[in-house]
């Protein structure tokens, strides 16, 4: 489950941002729409607690972030909240394989080489386990980084305009990686983005005004 009650930020004292009340069920699918300029990364930031509000709070589970220290946030959000951003970012000395090993260490979950290959294998790229991430293909590190945000089976999978860049077919083919894994852990899935392909994948949706 993933909600907010009455979540405001504000940028340097500045262009204050209010967002309307999110409440996602476990294990449904939701698409947030909205145009650029408008706020969604910063909620996505907000929703992950990569970013602390101004003012409400985002619960998770039976959670609320705001509760949490900050060593406690950083090992929950490894744990509970798989993040899917624009642009993957892996550590460059490691290979993608390594890149999961890691991700399972920083919150403080036992190693499962298991599950990772699983994950691997699951979005056909087992083969590129023991590559690093320079040496992946645009659509091979999207794969990798939706694996890394699932490794720990969390409650809520956040993704930050995973079609953004992708032709209809490829863009068909995320949409629906992302929530076939989604089910496979029975997690709370939003997809945030502009991209109006989506809105007839998506029963479920809400609309964030600039």
């Amino acid at each position: 489950m993933l909600q907010t009650n009455q979540l405001q930020f504000s940028y340097n004292g500045s262009q204050r941002l209010q967002f309307p009340d999110i409440r996602c069920g476990k294990g449904e699918h939701w698409l947030l729409l909205g145009q650029s300029g408008c706020g969604k990364t910063t909620l996505l930031h907000l929703l992950g607690g990569l970013l602390t509000p101004t003012a409400g709070t985002v619960t998770v589970g039976d959670t609320t972030l705001g509760s949490l220290s900050s060593g406690a946030l950083d090992k929950f959000r490894g744990r509970e909240i798989g993040i899917i951003f624009q642009t993957p970012h892996f550590v460059r000395s490691l290979t993608v394989g390594e890149n999961m090993v890691l991700a399972q260490q920083l919150a403080g979950v036992p190693v499962n080489k298991d599950r990772i290959r699983h994950l691997f294998e699951r979005l056909a790229i087992g083969h590129k386990i023991n590559e690093k991430a320079s040496e992946l293909s645009q659509g091979e590190r999207q794969r990798a980084a939706i694996a890394r945000a699932l490794v720990n089976k969390p409650e809520v999978i956040l993704a930050d305009e995973p079609t953004s860049a992708l032709d209809d077919v490829n863009t068909a083919e995320v949409i629906h990686l992302l929530e076939e894994q989604a089910t496979e852990v029975n997690a709370t899935l939003l997809v945030v983005t502009h991209d109006g392909r989506l809105k007839k994948k998506f029963p479920k949706q809400m609309l964030l005004n600039s």
